[in-house]
């Protein structure tokens, strides 16, 4: 998988499938371009997919400090370095589906279609400090010490008894995160609210609601889908983690929106 400076930072990438559109990935807080390897093999028939870590995460740049506006001109700035021009269809999960909104918001002329897995509405600090709390861990601990509490909140037993190798790898993939990179998205997670950016969302939006998503319930989701002019919700049988915890369904539930199969 190669890497490309965009935005003033080293970013690892991967484009693959076959289809002319693009379709662009954007993967979850702790995550990286193996969070859709098992939603792929789908989603590549139908698309020239792009996944790419995150500045702070996988292998791309780490860093100490993160800002969201940042995180959302990364992605702009990628596809500026890759030349792709044309209008893309975008998923975002969870964090990674607020880095989306950013995204569509600020230029929607670039985006086709879009889809939010476990989107959020209102202040996050306004939830408590508990992110605050998870980053001061993670600086002082390292990432092991917050993965049981964490894992126990986003990938409950019910999901990890679907697939107990699918839940093992992404224990293994997600304590090698940074714990400086990973406490400085907790930080800049704690003071965002998009409330004021789904107004300005123009591409047609599908929102998804997990029913085992407890950090970001259904009703929350659906309140993004209310703020979206326009915008179809849906509940599905998954986690705070769509992608990962049930990738099958988030590749079906991906093509039938994007391309109403």
């Amino acid at each position: 998988m190669p890497w490309i400076e965009a935005n003033g930072a080293s970013l690892r990438y991967t484009l693959s499938g076959a289809g002319k559109d693009t379709l662009v990935l954007v993967h979850e807080a702790g995550g990286c371009i193996e969070s859709f390897d098992d939603a792929l093999p789908a989603l590549e028939k139908e698309f020239r997919v792009l996944r790419y870590d995150q500045r702070g995460f996988g292998f791309s740049e780490k860093v100490r400090e993160l800002s969201f506006e940042g995180v959302v001109a990364d992605l702009a700035g990628l596809l500026d370095a890759l030349k792709i021009t044309a209008p893309v269809y975008l998923a975002g999960c969870a964090m990674g589906a607020d880095f989306a909104v950013g995204f569509a918001a600020r230029h929607p002329a670039r985006v086709v279609k879009l889809m939010l897995t476990s989107p959020y509405i209102g202040s996050n600090a306004a939830r408590g400090t508990g992110t605050l709390d998870r980053a001061a861990l993670v600086e002082r601990e390292g990432i092991r010490a917050a993965m049981s509490a964490s894992h126990a909140r986003s990938y409950p037993d019910a999901l990890r008894a679907l697939d107990q190798e699918r839940f093992a790898r992404y224990q293994a993939r997600w304590v090698c995160n940074t714990p400086a990179s990973f406490s400085a998205q907790a930080r800049m997670v704690h003071g965002v609210d998009l409330t004021p950016e789904y107004p300005n969302i123009k591409a047609p939006t599908l929102v998804i609601g997990a029913k085992h998503d407890t950090q970001r319930p259904p009703a929350k989701a659906q309140e993004v889908a209310h703020a979206i002019k326009g915008a179809q919700y849906q509940l599905a049988e998954t986690g705070h983690f769509m992608n990962v915890e049930t990738p099958q369904l988030f590749a079906a539930t991906a093509l039938a929106f994007f391309k109403g199969q």
